[in-house]
């Protein structure tokens, strides 16, 4: 009897190893093991086999495979503020014994104190007066240093993690998987370039030349016997809503067929890749849906707003992402 027993636990672990064997090579078959199956899974993986099959009318020559994502809320988190407004606001608090002349006046005593309520009085001036003063005057190498060296150290405020780990994996999935089918992958965002630069390459495997962001006016010294490229506290363009559409002419010079967002600023852009042409065009929006693993916010939030880009979605069926079901895992960092 017991040895009866023995053999079929035996054959038990035998037949459970063959099924996670078999999972496992499964999961491994599968470009995008993050994602669940279901219809926005389908439709990217639809799109990529229909543009990159040879001989057919969908076919899409290698050159003009131009994918384009917009980063904050898409490729990864934006809550509760933008990471680069975090990283301002360090730097403020830093430099602020050097500078005695912000105490009592807005927007940097309310950065200084964390008084973020008086902070958002301020208005998109207030903000863009820090995120210049936090970089104003400094090299463009000295800038990427500091900001990689903040990444070191930062962590994010709920969930403690580096803000660098709170990429999105599915999407660092996606990315991925379009390089490996031919596509170039492209950061189109309102964020600052020089500040998306400094982490885009290590993070994502996208290189400093196909980030287009917003930009301040640099200009050329010599320091020393060196010459250096100078931040100026002055804006020169802002990549966000209309400005992404100029922006992807202005530093890429192709219309994208395939175009990633996650809000009302990215409706542009997602425009101008649908208007590109004959032939398949895809369009997506990450719909932050889920307020266990993340966040839950759409169309009343005053961080990454979705509300117009969203009935125009739903309208014109483009992809919409519902995270909270079509993703199995959200940050690398999860189970």
């Amino acid at each position: 009897m017991n040895r009866y027993r023995q053999s079929a636990d035996f054959l038990r672990l035998v037949l459970l190893a063959g099924v996670l064997l078999a999972s496992a090579a499964i999961r491994a078959q599968d470009a995008l093991p993050s994602w669940n199956d279901g219809p926005a899974k389908a439709e990217i993986l639809k799109f990529v086999d229909e543009v990159t099959a040879e001989g057919t009318s969908s076919f899409v020559a290698p050159s003009e495979r131009i994918a384009v994502f917009d980063n904050d809320g898409t490729l990864w988190a934006e809550q509760p503020m933008y990471f680069q407004l975090a990283f301002a606001l360090d730097r403020v608090r830093a430099m602020a014994k050097d500078h005695p002349e912000w105490k009592g006046k807005q927007p940097f005593d309310a950065a200084i104190k964390g008084d973020m309520k008086a902070l958002a009085a301020s208005g998109e001036k207030g903000i863009a007066a820090l995120v210049a003063a936090s970089h104003a005057g400094m090299s463009t190498d000295d800038f990427a240093r500091t900001v990689t060296d903040w990444f070191a150290t930062a962590r994010h405020p709920k969930t403690r993690q580096p803000y660098s780990s709170m990429v999105y994996q599915p999407m660092l999935e996606l990315l991925g998987y379009l390089r490996s089918k031919g596509f170039k992958t492209f950061i189109v965002s309102g964020g600052g370039v020089e500040f998306m630069r400094a982490f885009a390459e290590k993070t994502y495997g996208i290189p400093p030349e196909q980030v287009v962001g917003s930009s301040g006016v640099l200009k050329w010294e010599m320091r020393g016997n060196a010459p250096v490229l100078v931040k100026q506290p002055k804006i020169e363009f802002i990549d966000d809503g209309p400005g992404k559409p100029v922006g992807i002419q202005r530093f890429i010079g192709r219309r994208p067929v395939f175009a990633f967002g996650n809000s009302d600023g990215d409706q542009q852009m997602l425009e101008w890749t649908a208007a590109a042409g004959g032939g398949p065009r895809f369009m997506g929006l990450v719909h932050h849906t889920d307020a266990k693993r993340e966040w839950a916010y759409d169309r009343k939030s005053s961080i990454g707003k979705l509300d117009k880009a969203l009935d125009e979605a739903l309208a014109r069926k483009w992809t919409v992402v519902d995270m909270s079901t079509d993703w199995n895992r959200v940050f690398p960092f999860d189970p």
